[in-house]
Parts: structure tokens; sequence; C-alpha cells
């Protein structure tokens, strides 16, 4: 090929509205993008071209991209080709396996187009080098005695292998620390005998700088941390200095400046003194700031800075602030996802305490009761919206948790229908409000996964919700359920106001809606069918969205792996909708009630207090404390964040107290973190409720009335 000839890249996916996204972020490398949409498609690609980088899709049907992957290596032009692993999920194994295979990197999706673009043209320009220089080596063999054409084609390699060990090492994290030493002890000793690298602060002029340098021996290189305080000498700093400032290459000769550092001996160093004579300083720059600087010196080995070391050292500088940005990014892509998530989470505990008392309150209308339509009419409008609004506050709590890896599973075998019938009661309300019809065709065989029955109920009760949103009432509402081959197949399909075209490859992106106009009054949040996608991604399954486009409805398939039984294995039972058992009748019980939301403290006494107990109320932890001792509480519903004492504390001394029996301790919270339930559980909370707790639910954990033997007829 021609060195001005396009490069090929191979993109490997299954979906074609992916290979529609990476192939608009890397139109603009102006190469030769080259689409495959299977393993087997994949594999006649690369037996017919040659290709400077793969990305390859890991989760495709059939032949996955680990076995794609496998296929590739073990073919002898194709063993070395660099793959890139683009994948939604990434945990260690999978990392892990695909780093065994020759991965060179992995990049979760959605993609970042900068990253992406950055990532693949470090392959493309080293590809493209490693060209040019095997056409310049061919072409001086053509010209020039044998003996050098040989040498420079073996200096060649050398440097194409240097290269290609940086773009490995550089790629292969995006943590600053692993970048930067791994880029060091790529200097130290290919290059020079002493590197180090300076970066400058975000937020302040301080510096602080990576140093390895070579052993006297030889045998071993060295690595310290230093601060701005430990720079180097005078001379040095002064060059250092013009580098940050202006971003412009310095060159220092005839020098005898000592090294490494004082502050350094302590880090591995014999103890002798050694001198650098040369040093060269290179701005790492990208988006068109200095990020810092390369400083590379040589000393005790004698050797000077030829001019094709200085072009390799520029060519290094260049891809070493590519990647010194890309992790830059990367960190502050994790920190604004972290105070996402904890906003998030604060946001959902503020939301539960108002939520509180509204919901005690439209309980004590219902026990109260009414005979005026109206009223009733009111009631049912008031409990709609509470509920809605709580399952968003449980849906922003869930995205916060699944985003932070924070959600387990707990799966076991099941049968669909159990789980089907959980979703719909859960959302019958909707569906009732919008006046729907739902249409549940089931077939007569057992439908067998291993799932996470309320995490399952919650996937399709989402699904259900979405299209009762977003169709108009009166609409229709199909639920279906079947086995196709080795997958349980799940559909759920309405007439509603469809999926624009543009729209279906995003519409499981966090905060989408297919309509944002200010009249969606039932349009919520745009994360319901986030935490659908990722919820079914940890089952090992796939969900997709179709439409016909505007104002033909929409179908939602999910399908999840068939779990096939053995031996006497049984299925446990989910209870049907409303078959449990009626509750006995409760004992009137003395109950104290402590939360410094005097609505919610209030209003849940005068719902207790109809049902026949005698309720006290406190506002803060100590004043609990002193009620408990004269009222001997047999319940105590307490608040986790008090002001002053919290609930945790005041729990610990209820419990320290010598009383037997032991009141029953129910923590009554905003707070429904995992790490919450386990303080509760460690502090003697006998439970734990997180607001806006059921009254039915709480009035469950009380003491019922014994069963009294039956009187001789």
């Amino acid at each position: 090929m021609g060195i001005a000839d396009k490069i090929n890249i191979l993109i490997v996916d299954d979906l074609p509205e992916k290979l529609l996204v990476i192939e608009s972020v890397l139109e603009e490398l102006g190469e030769n993008l080259i689409m495959a949409d299977s393993g087997p498609e994949a594999l006649r690609r690369v037996l017919e071209q040659d290709f400077a980088v793969i990305l390859l899709d890991v989760n495709m049907p059939g032949m996955d991209g680990f076995e794609a992957a496998s296929f590739i290596r073990n073919r002898r032009k194709s063993a070395h080709t660099p793959i890139i692993f683009i994948t939604a999920f990434a945990d260690e194994m999978h990392t892990t396996q695909g780093y065994s295979l020759g991965a060179v990197d992995y990049i979760l999706s959605p993609v970042v187009p900068e990253i992406l673009r950055t990532k693949v043209k470090v392959f493309v320009d080293l590809y493209r080098m490693t060209q040019q220089v095997k056409q310049q080596a061919e072409e001086r063999v053509a010209l020039a005695h044998e003996q050098a054409a040989r040498a420079i084609a073996e200096e060649a390699t050398r440097r194409s292998t240097f290269l290609a060990e940086a773009s490995k090492v550089l790629s292969s994290s995006l943590e600053t620390e692993a970048t930067l030493r791994g880029l060091l002890r790529l200097v130290v000793p290919y290059l020079a005998d002493v590197a180090g690298v300076t970066l400058l602060s975000e937020s302040s002029p301080v510096w602080r700088s990576e140093l390895a340098w070579l052993s006297p021996t030889g045998q071993e290189v060295h690595v310290c941390s230093l601060d701005g305080s430990q720079g180097p000498t005078d001379e040095v700093r002064s060059a250092l200095e013009r580098v940050l400032a202006g971003g412009e290459a310095q060159t220092l000769e005839g020098l005898a400046v000592p090294y490494p550092p004082s502050a350094c001996m302590n880090g591995g160093a014999t103890g002798n003194e050694e001198m650098l004579h040369s040093v060269i300083l290179l701005p790492l720059k990208a988006r068109g700031r200095t990020l810092g600087a390369l400083t590379m010196g040589q000393g005790s080995s004698g050797r000077r800075f030829s001019p094709a070391d200085r072009a390799l050292a520029d060519d290094l500088a260049g891809r070493a602030a590519i990647a010194l940005d890309n992790a830059r990014l990367y960190r502050n892509v994790q920190e604004a996802d972290r105070h996402k998530n904890e906003f998030l989470s604060m946001l959902a505990h503020e939301l539960r305490n108002p939520l509180a008392p509204i919901r005690n309150a439209v309980h004590l209308l219902r026990l109260r009761g009414s005979n005026e339509p109206e009223l009733r009419s009111i009631q049912e409008m008031v409990d709609r919206q509470v509920q809605q609004l709580i399952r968003l506050v449980d849906d922003l709590l869930d995205l916060s948790r699944i985003t932070r890896g924070k959600i387990r599973l707990q799966t076991e075998p099941l049968d669909m229908a159990g789980v089907i019938a959980r979703a719909i009661e859960t959302s019958q309300p909707l569906l009732d409000a919008r006046k729907h019809t739902l249409t549940v065709t089931l077939p007569a065989e057992s439908l067998r996964v291993r799932g996470d029955p309320v995490r399952l109920a919650q996937v399709l009760a989402n699904l259900l919700n979405n299209a009762a949103k977003y169709t108009e009432e009166n609409g229709h509402i199909g639920l279906t359920a079947q086995r196709e081959a080795d997958k349980i197949v799940l559909r759920v399909k309405d007439d509603g106001v469809g999926i624009p075209a543009n729209m279906l490859s995003s519409i499981f992106e966090l905060f989408t809606q297919v309509d944002r106009s200010i009249d969606r009054a039932q349009g919520g949040l745009g994360i319901g069918l986030t935490l659908v996608h990722k919820l079914v991604e940890m089952h090992d399954g796939r969900v997709e969205a179709f439409s016909a486009g505007p104002n033909q409805g929409s179908e939602f398939v999910v399908r999840l792996p068939v779990l096939t039984l053995s031996g006497g294995l049984q299925l446990p039972e989910i209870p049907a909708p409303g078959a449990n058992a009626p509750r006995p009748e409760q004992r009137p019980c003395r109950v104290l009630i402590v939360d410094d939301n005097m609505d919610a403290a209030r209003s849940l006494s005068m719902v207790l207090e109809l049902r026949g107990h005698e309720v006290r109320t406190c506002y803060d932890g100590a004043a609990g404390l002193a009620e408990a001792e004269g009222f001997e509480p047999e319940i105590v519903l307490l608040d986790i964040g008090l002001p002053g004492m919290d609930g945790f504390e005041v729990a610990r001394r209820l419990r320290a107290r010598p009383r037997s029996p032991q009141p029953l301790l129910v923590a009554l919270t905003g707070y429904g973190q995992p790490e919450d339930v386990r303080r509760s559980r460690e502090a003697g909370f006998d439970h734990h409720l997180v607001k806006p707790a059921d009254p039915e639910a709480l009035t469950a954990l009380f003491p019922s009335v014994p069963v009294r033997p039956r009187q001789p007829v």
C-alpha cells in the first residue's frame, strides 16, 4: 500500500444501530471503515484484508466476541492485529478473559467519541508508521548494501516494537498513576538513563512529578514520586518552567547534574551519585492545553540523543499526552458520576420524608370512610399520585445503586407465570386509571428461568407502566410469553404514540423520552427503560424496542435464558396476587413514635389510634428515651435521621435498658441502602422499613391476639 492510502479499520457488531454510531464517530479519521455484523463475517473479512485495528462487540449471537478473537489470534497473519472490545458490561472475569485473548483495550458503551477516536487513531498511526518503515526499508534494500539494509530493518522493527508496546501500555489503563509509571518504564532504559513526568494540577499551579532512573549496573529501574518542592536543580527547573508555561521543547547540553534526587534515595537507589550530561524536555499537549512535561536525561551510559531518538521521543510524548488526557477525562467522568449518584440518593431520601405524612393522611381518610362519591374519588386520585411518586423515588434509588454496582440479584429457579402475575398486580392501578385493556397470553407449558423474582417483576412492571403512560386512554396493551429455542421471550406491545426511527437506538439511555413536550404529564423521568435494560443484562438477557414510527405503537421484547431443571429440583411457588391469608386480629399496643418530621409522626399516630393503639409521639432522640422510661412502649417506631442523637444511638440505648420483655424496634426512615439496613440490625432494630411505609405493612408487624382454643360443643 502507499503511505497516503487509507487504513482499514474493522468494526464488528450485530446491531446495525451500533455500527452506525461507531462509523459516525470514526468517519472524521478519513480511513477505510469496514463493517461486519457477526463473528463469521468478521473472520471472512480478516482472511481477505489486513486491518490496523479491530473493534469487536463482546455480546453477539452465535459466535461471540471472545470466540471470534480466538480465531483471529490463531491466524498467523492476524495474530498481532490489535483488538479493542466494546461492551456494555465488563466485570473482572470478562476483562481477564479478553486480555488473555490478546485484547489491547476495553471500551464501555455507550462510547465517548473523543476517547474512541483517540484510541483508534493511535493504532492507525502505528500501522501507518509500520507500513511506512517497511516501505522505506524495502526501498533502501534495493539501493544499499544488504548488510546496511538489514540493520535499518532491524532498527525499524525495534522502534515499531517499541511504539507498539508504548501504545499497549498507554492504552491499557485509564488510571493516571498506572499510565505514568508505565510510560517511565518504557523510556528507561530504551531512550534515556533518567526520565521524569511532571503534571500540572487542574486546580493550582503546583506540580507533581514521577521520576525513573537506571541503576549504575544497568540491571534495575527505580521509580519514585516528587512534589514541587523536591524538584530538579535550578537550571533544569528553569527549563521545566519554560516548557510548562510556553508549551515548547527545551534542550540542555554540557550539564553536570547529580541524580537521583536526595528525596528518592530511600526508594531503592544504591546511594552512588551519578551525573546527567544532557537533558531534553518535551511538552505533553492535548486538546490545545499543556498538561505537563516529559523530561529525559542521559548520564552513566554515556549515550547521546540522536535525531532518531528525538523524533521517537516527540511521537511518544504526543501519545502519552493523549493517554494522560484520557485518564484525566475518565477521572472527571467518574467524579461527576459519583456526585450524580450522591445527588440522586439524597434527592430520593429528601422526597421520602414529605411522602410519609401524605400517605398516612390518605390512609386516615380511607379508615374514617365516606359515603360521598366525590370524596372517595379525591382519595383515590391522591393515592394514585402518591404511588406514582413512590415509584419515581424507587427508580431513582435503583438507578443509583445499579450504576454504583450496589445491586446484587437474589436468583433462584422461577416459573415466569408467577413473576408476570406480580408485575400485573403492580401495574394494574395505572392501567385502570387510563382505562386500558390488557390482554395476557401465556402458554400451557411452564416457562422456567433463573432470576431474581422481584427484579424480573420490576422489569415487566416498568414495561407495562411505560406502555400505559405512552398510550392514549382506552388503549390496548398485550403481554405475551413463550419459549423460542433456548430463550424465554416476553413481549409487551401497545397501540400508543410509537417511537421515531432515530430514537430506537437510544431509547434505553438515561433520561431519554419519546415525547418531551410540555404537555406530557405522564412522561416520568426517563429512567424506567434504563433500569429495564440494566436489570435484563444482569440476568444475561437482552431487551429490544421496535416501532413502525410515530402513532404506530411500540413493542418491547425481553429474551432470557431458559433454565433446564434436573433431578428432583422444584420451582418455588410465587403467591398469586391477593392470595395471602387474612391477617389475625391485632390487640391494642403501647406505641412510641420518634420522628423529627412532626407531620409524619402526627399522621401516623392518628392512623394507629384509629386502630385502637395507645400512641405517644416525640420529635428527637433524647425526648424519645425520656418518654420510654415512664410509658414502657411495646413497640417503638424510630426514625434514623434524628437531630443530635440519631436513631441508631437511640436504639442502642433502648436495648441497653434492663427490661424484659424488650420492645419491638422498627426503623422507619428515608434511608434504605444495604449499609443502612446492616447498621440498623447492628444497633438492635427488629425491622427496617423505608418511608413512606404502607400503614398496612407496618401494622402487620404488630403482635396479634393469641388464638383461643375452641370451646367444646
